[in-house]
């Protein structure tokens, strides 16, 4: 009975528009009334869902990003990007992907590099000829890669949760990512091609370079993070702090575009989003720990494990509740509810942590841009000034591209193992 209300709260708070955060608070408060628990236990567990140290490296990535997009990154990005690949057919739709690939080892939130690069490159598109709808679905689609290339704040949370290394988690969803942002740009070209969209002419290698070493300072953030992570000089949090003072020192000293005055805005906007998040993880850790002590991880492992034992049909069924669960749950909650339950099942028939958790990551991701609570397309949507229903009709090649990748990474492991493996064993 006390589980029945625990769950009922939670889907009757997502049905009526709740913010998730609140909601599993609500679901939790209830749980703890009926079952004559001390509510005393919910700060508790709150606090210690969160004082991870690992968690630290949330509030700082999220500071380097604002930082740089305060600081001229995403024009110059896009820059060298459109100098690189926009000579092709539908090159704005090329450049698009490819921006956000090299955004994304910098934000480490899909949400962010939606609605950064979309607000340079959905009106930017929408002039230069492109459909609306396809300018809004590209960069929705493309904005999911940015949390499988290092840095990730999705997979920092599952690194606090499962005890993975979280810097084995960043050089996991390399590989991964690179794959799906070239997946999607054999798909953006593909229907470049058949829908005849404009092409610009080449620029030469003269503006190659020169985005190119416009773009430097910022592309090293990349290799800042993932050398520091490398050489164990550095900690996953270590990194995010790092990470931040480079990205002021290029901001205000390099680019000279993040003046002095904008830095306490930046200061304020940095923590309220990382408070939000952390707030997400707290009222999750409640929840979670109610699931864990009705034991609800067994007996999701024993149910699935009475119809088949077979670790490709596991795998099967992982992928397809996830993608279910995207459509309709925020990414880190999704993560911080059902990863523990998961990952025993997934482990249960020889799955490695390590490359279940990649894959986890990544269908979630995937659920950013599939309605009707694909956070990306709302805020792509909401630049292109149109309603969802085109949005969605024109992402379902881009949805397919990225289900195609999904499943290639689920069933071949080296994809998410063999980097690691090769740069920490």
């Amino acid at each position: 009975m006390n589980l029945a209300i625990l769950i009922g709260v939670f889907v009757g708070g997502l049905a009526a528009g709740i913010p998730v955060a609140v909601t599993l608070g609500l679901a939790s408060m209830c749980y703890l009334l009926a079952a004559g628990i001390p509510l005393v236990v919910m700060p508790q567990k709150m606090y210690a869902g969160i004082d991870v140290f690992v968690l630290l490296s949330i509030p700082g990535f999220i500071l380097a990003g604002n930082l740089m997009n305060h600081g001229g990154i995403t024009e110059r990005i896009i820059r060298f990007a459109n100098a690189l690949v926009g000579w092709m057919r539908g090159g704005l739709g090329l450049s698009n992907v490819a921006g956000s690939m090299l955004f994304g080892g910098i934000s480490g939130t899909a949400v962010a590099d939606a609605a950064s690069i979309g607000g340079v490159m959905i009106p930017g598109m929408k002039k230069a000829g492109y459909p609306a709808d396809f300018s809004a679905a590209v960069t929705a689609a493309s904005s999911t890669v940015g949390p499988m290339i290092p840095p990730s704040v999705p997979m920092i949370i599952v690194g606090s949760l499962s005890g993975i290394s979280v810097g084995r988690m960043f050089i996991a969803g390399a590989v991964p990512g690179i794959l799906l942002g070239l997946a999607m740009m054999v798909t953006t070209y593909i229907i470049a091609t058949r829908r005849n969209f404009p092409r610009q002419p080449w620029q030469g290698v003269g503006e190659l370079g020169r985005s190119f070493m416009g773009a430097f300072w910022a592309l090293a953030m990349t290799a800042l993070i993932v050398g520091g992570l490398l050489s164990g000089m550095m900690t996953p949090t270590e990194t995010a702090v790092v990470a931040s003072v480079y990205a002021f020192i290029v901001g205000a000293f390099i680019y000279r575009e993040l003046s002095l005055k904008a830095v306490p805005k930046v200061l304020v906007d940095s923590a309220v989003s990382s408070a939000a998040i952390l707030a997400l993880v707290g009222f999750a850790n409640v929840f979670g720990w109610i699931l864990v002590s009705e034991r609800i991880p067994q007996t999701v492992a024993a149910a699935v494990l009475s119809v088949t034992d077979n670790k490709f049909l596991v795998i099967l069924l992982i992928n397809l509740f996830l993608l279910f669960i995207g459509m309709f749950m925020e990414t880190i909650a999704a993560l911080i509810v059902l990863f523990v339950p998961l990952l025993a099942l997934a482990q249960s028939v020889g799955i490695d942590p390590l490359h279940f958790a990649t894959f986890a990551v990544l269908n979630l991701m995937i659920g950013l841009t599939t309605p009707p609570v694909g956070v990306c397309l709302f805020v792509c949507a909401g630049i292109a000034r149109l309603p969802l229903a085109p949005v969605v009709r024109a992402i379902t090649p881009f949805l397919l591209t990225n289900v195609l990748v999904l499943l290639l990474v689920s069933y071949y492991p080296p994809l998410a193992t063999w980097l690691p493996s090769l740069l920490f064993d």
